[in-house]
């Protein structure tokens, strides 16, 4: 089963676009899911990510924030599958 990858953004992010561009330019050789989550209109999310999107995570885990370096996911998830 592949993992998941959340991105939580929110609508006219230009950060939360590029980095969902990387992870997209990654998904097939790194075979993962892309999950993509609005924080707007929810509170609890505002309040936990707010000025910190995009937030990035891995079946659950946190990543990173603000930007997808493509080699340090690759490493990430490499690490997180090792430990599965």
């Amino acid at each position: 089963m592949p993992n998941v990858v959340t991105i939580y953004s929110r609508p006219g992010c230009h950060l939360c676009d590029v980095a969902l561009d990387v992870l997209v330019n990654l998904q097939e050789e790194l075979d993962f899911e892309i999950e993509k989550l609005s924080i707007e209109g929810d509170p609890e999310l505002e309040l936990k990510y707010g000025d910190k999107i995009p937030v990035i995570k891995i079946d659950g885990s946190h990543h990173d924030f603000y930007r997808v370096d493509p080699d340090r996911f690759r490493v990430s998830l490499a690490r997180h599958r090792q430990h599965q």
